[in-house]
Order: C-alpha cells, then structure tokens, then sequence
C-alpha cells in the first residue's frame, strides 16, 4: 500500500488585533483539518500584523516563550484533531535575545520541537535583523505519524544550501511558512518578476532534492507605520505546493484568503530521485568552497 499525507496551507490576512488573528488562525486550523489535512502549515508571524516594517522597541512586547501561550493553543487544536500543526511565533528566548521560530505541535506528542530561522534579511520594510537573532540549531527535520517534515522560513527559501541540508537529514516535505510581497511603489516593473523568482527557486529546490515543497504566505496590504515616508507592503499571497518534479500542484490566488488540502503521494519521492539520481551523483569530495563567502582569484 502506498503511502501519502494530506497537507493543509492556511492563507490569512493578518489585523491589529493579535487574539483575533490567533482565533481567526484556530479557526481555519480546524477547517484544514476538517478537510482531510495531516499536517498543516500557517504563515509566517500570523499572529500579528509584520511588524518589521519599523525598527521599533515597543514590538518586542509581541514576543513570548515557547512553550507559550498560542503553542499551548495549538497543541490543544492538535490532540482534538490528531493533526500536526507548524506554529510560527517570534519567539522570546531570554531577556534581550529574539528570534523567528516554528514550534512544531504533533497530535497527543504536543509540542516536539522548534526551528529558528536561519537567514536573516534586512531590506526596506524588512528589517528583521532589528528583531532576530539568527537560528542557532541548525537545519532541522521532525519525524510525524504522516511523514518527515523540514521546516525553515521564508528569507531561508532563496538559499540552496538550506533546502539541500534539510533533505539530506530526511525531508520529504519542505514547508516555508512566509511573510513576503510587493512594495506598491515597486510593483508595476517589478511585480511580476519577483513573484515569478519567488515561486521558481522553491520549485527548484522540490526538483534538485526529489522532495515536495510548500510555501505558504500570507495575504493583503498592511500599511507602513508612517504611511507618509514608506507605503506599506502588498503581501501577494500565492501560496502554493510543488511536486518533486518541480510542478505546481495547487496555488492560491494572490488577493483572498485560502485554505487549501493537498494530497502528497510520498511514493514519488522515490521513484523521482530513481529516475534523476542527483543525490547519487553528488561530488561532495569537491564541495569544500561551500563553506567561503566568495571565491576570490587569489
């Protein structure tokens, strides 16, 4: 008998008010699961508006413990439903020292794990080295009753390195809960590109690595604390399954709110990487360099 999982990917909008986010996110947790989905993924920092938009002391009121308050939520949603369940929390881990992490809440296991956000970027409107230290437990892989997740998050999707490093310990599912859009002032040239680039690299990494990919984003415009000096975000939506063979299985639309169900057919992983032997023919006797900033001549 063959085995599959059915994948749930939570498209929201983000408001003003954390609690109403959080219910709202409960809400469409247990529509997932009333679906058919196993494991399912919410977007990245959903309980709150993004606030990295600003670099503003006040927001690192927003952080919390893991274990926590909105973990402690979904683990209870995750025992009623029997479902996995990636929780994205800005996570306080001591006085001063922050970072954006995915609490990992299993069925009756409860809470079995967190991944922090490696990549860190820092762009207008994403000022996220303000707020986050960069993850300090690796490249991380969490065994279910379903199959064998990969978690990372958003920035991490544009790096190679990451999607290979998680399959190797397992993956067969990535799944990048993400915070990612259009700046308006931006959009008309560049709009369609940068969508474009977003999707392409992490149909890649499905196809490099003979894994699913899953990106799941949130949706709709969130103004800039300053709405006179910078214009806010544009957050696209968009989110979306990609099979081994790098093809779009299911995609959400870029201006509602979505919950999707997919079906995985976790046999194909291997019959794919039979077929495109990559990992076999990987010359990791060669690969040192990997570890340098940059090559330079001398």
């Amino acid at each position: 008998m063959g085995r599959s999982v059915h994948v749930g990917l939570v498209q929201m909008r983000c408001g003003e008010d954390p609690s109403e986010n959080v219910r709202r996110a409960m809400e469409m947790t247990e529509q997932a699961a009333s679906d058919g989905a196993q494991i399912i993924c919410l977007p990245e920092l959903f309980r709150t508006r993004y606030f990295c938009k600003s670099e503003d002391h006040d927001h690192f009121r927003l952080a919390e413990p893991i274990p926590g308050p909105t973990t402690s939520r979904f683990e209870e949603i995750a025992r009623k439903l029997d479902v996995t369940i990636l929780v994205s929390v800005f996570e306080k881990r001591a006085e001063g020292l922050y970072h954006n992490t995915i609490a990992v809440v299993d069925g009756d296991r409860g809470f079995i794990g967190r991944y922090r956000k490696m990549h860190i970027p820092d762009d207008p409107l994403f000022y996220e080295k303000f707020y986050f230290a960069p993850g300090d437990l690796g490249f991380r892989t969490f065994r279910t009753e379903h199959a064998t997740i990969g978690t990372l998050i958003c920035w991490d999707q544009w790096y190679p390195e990451a999607a290979r490093l998680t399959a190797l310990r397992g993956a067969e599912i990535l799944l990048y809960p993400t915070a990612i859009g259009w700046l308006p002032s931006e959009k008309a040239a560049r709009g369609a590109s940068q969508k474009e680039a977003w999707e392409l690299v992490q149909r890649s990494h499905a196809v490099a690595n003979g894994c699913y990919t899953v990106a799941v984003n949130r949706v709709g415009f969130e103004p800039a604390p300053e709405p006179s000096e910078e214009e806010g975000i544009e957050f696209w939506g968009g989110t979306f399954v990609a099979g081994p063979d790098g093809v779009v299985l299911v995609r959400a639309p870029e201006n509602e709110e979505a919950v999707l169900v997919q079906e995985l057919d976790l046999d194909r992983i291997d019959a794919l990487r039979t077929e495109w032997p990559f990992l076999r023919d990987r010359r990791i006797d060669a690969y040192d360099d990997l570890s340098r900033r940059y090559i330079d001549d001398e």
